[in-house]
C-alpha cells in the first residue's frame, strides 16, 4: 500500500507552494487507495507557535485534502531520537563539537578553497573531529555548549551498501547517491535536540512512508537521508521530487519572503476549488 505524507513545519501559515506540495502527496496516496499522514516538525521550539499547527490542520481541511490519523508532532517523541543519536554514539559515529558559528565562519574564512556543500555553504572544516576523549569529557562536564556531528567518513566506512547507495526517483529511476558532499552535518544541538535530517528519516521509517513526494529543493538531501537509512537498517522509500512554485519575479514561494498565505487566499474569497483546480 502507497503511503505518503505531507510534513510542514508550524513556523509561519502556509502559502500556495505548501498547497501544492500537499495536494501531490495527497493526491498520489488517495488514487492508490493509499494513505495520506500529515505530520508537523515542530523541533525548533524558537520558531514553533501552537497557532500555526491549529492553522496548518484548517488549511488542509479548507482545501479538502483529508489525512489519516493520527497526526505525528516531533516534538513529542524527542526520546526516540535521542535513543538514535545515543546508537549512533556507540557506534562511534558522532562527535560533539563545541565550534561557534563564528569560530566556524572565522576558520573557513582563512582558509583558501574550503570545499561547499550541495547548498553552497562551506563545509565545516572538522575542528572538533580529533579533539581527544578526555577533553570533550572535561569541556562537557563544565557546561561547554556543543552540537552532535555525523562523522562522515566513520559513517560511509560503517554503512553497509554505501559503494552502492541509491534512491528510486520517480520518472528518473535509480540515482548514485554522494552523501560525503554534506560533511560533518550537524544531527541535534541543544536549542535543537535533533536535526531536520535525523527526524525525518526517522519518522518515514517509523510511519511507514513508501512515497516521499516533496518539494525539487529538498532533493539534494536525499543523498544524505539515504545514507542515515542505511546506517540505521530503516527501509528506503521511493521519492518524487515536484517543481517549485514561484512568484512572479521567479523566486519561489517561502515564508521568508512573505508569499500571499492560503488565509489571506480565503479572506479575499478565493475558493478553495479554484487553488485546486491550479494543480490539477
Amino acid at each position: 500500500m502507497i503511503v505518503t505524507r505531507f510534513a510542514p513545519s508550524p513556523t509561519g501559515y502556509l502559502h500556495l507552494g505548501h498547497a501544492f506540495s500537499a495536494f501531490n502527496a495527497w493526491r498520489r496516496a488517495r488514487a492508490a487507495g493509499g494513505r495520506f499522514l500529515l505530520r508537523l516538525e515542530d523541533i525548533d521550539p524558537g520558531r514553533f507557535r501552537p497557532e500555526y499547527g491549529a492553522a496548518i490542520q484548517r488549511d488542509l481541511d479548507w482545501l479538502g485534502l483529508n489525512w489519516d490519523e493520527p497526526i505525528r508532532v516531533q516534538s513529542q517523541h524527542l526520546k526516540e531520537y535521542q535513543t538514535v543519536l545515543d546508537g549512533l554514539a556507540e557506534r562511534g559515529l558522532v562527535y560533539s563539537c563545541f565550534c561557534t558559528r563564528a569560530d566556524i565562519a572565522r576558520e573557513i574564512a582563512a582558509s583558501a578553497g574550503a570545499p561547499h556543500g550541495p547548498d553552497g555553504a562551506a563545509l565545516y572544516p572538522g575542528t572538533c573531529r580529533s579533539l581527544a576523549s578526555s577533553e570533550r569529557a572535561e569541556r562537557i562536564a563544565a557546561g561547554a555548549r556543543f552540537a552532535l556531528r555525523l562523522d562522515m567518513q566513520a559513517a560511509l566506512r560503517s554503512a553497509p551498501s554505501y559503494r552502492a547507495l541509491s534512491y528510486d526517483e520517480e520518472g528518473e529511476g535509480c540515482i548514485a547517491c554522494r552523501p560525503e558532499r554534506f560533511g560533518d552535518v550537524v544531527l541535534a544541538r541543544k536549542d535543537a535536540p535533533a536535526s531536520y535530517h535525523l527526524c525525518v528519516t526517522h519518522d518515514d521509517a517509523v510511519q511507514g512512508v513508501t512515497l516521499v513526494s516533496r518539494g525539487a529543493d529538498l532533493k539534494p538531501a536525499t543523498d544524505l537521508h539515504r545514507l542515515l537509512q542505511d546506517l540505521m537498517g530503516w527501509p528506503p522509500p521511493r521519492y518524487a521530487h515536484h517543481r517549485l512554485l514561484t512568484d512572479t519575479a521567479g523566486r519561489r514561494l517561502a515564508k521568508r519572503d512573505k508569499a500571499v498565505t492560503l488565509d489571506a487566499l480565503r479572506a479575499e474569497g478565493v475558493s478553495a476549488r479554484a487553488i485546486i483546480e491550479q494543480f490539477e
